[in-house]
């Protein structure tokens, strides 16, 4: 039964990384600069899972997340003459983010964590019934 408590775990971890990514999107939906401040906008990324079907170091199998890919979709020009980063021509670049669609994720992404939260909470009590039983 332990095993399933890791291959949750797995899950657990996995799922709060990608929140972690949506949140880093959503935080720089407006952002002009990237993380090295050019002019370059930010660019959306996304979390790449891959499951572990080979035994572990602990012994069990569950999901990782294989890389955090940045998208290479071309940003959004915004008429903004006003903006400090505009061009010549009063147009500011922004990521190319949409905002629905990362919060769908996000909803997604929660419901995920809560599944395993469940599948642990689950196992536990099955656990703790079987050691009723032995006793």
């Amino acid at each position: 039964m332990l095993k399933t408590m890791d291959l949750s775990t797995s899950g657990l971890m996995a799922q709060r990384i990608r929140m972690m990514t949506i949140a880093g999107n959503l935080a720089n939906l407006t952002s002009t600069r990237n993380e090295d401040g050019d002019l370059t906008p930010y660019q959306p990324r996304f979390t790449i899972f891959q499951t572990v079907d080979e035994m572990g170091p602990n012994g069990s199998a569950g999901v990782m997340v294989r890389e955090i890919v940045r998208d290479d979709i071309p940003p959004q020009r915004v008429f903004s003459p006003k903006h400090p980063d505009a061009d010549a021509n009063g147009y500011i670049h922004l990521p190319n983010i949409n905002m629905m669609t990362e919060f769908t994720d996000a909803i997604e992404s929660s419901r995920s964590y809560e599944a395993n939260l469940g599948a642990m909470e689950i196992t536990k009590s099955m656990l703790n019934q079987t050691l009723r039983i032995i006793t």
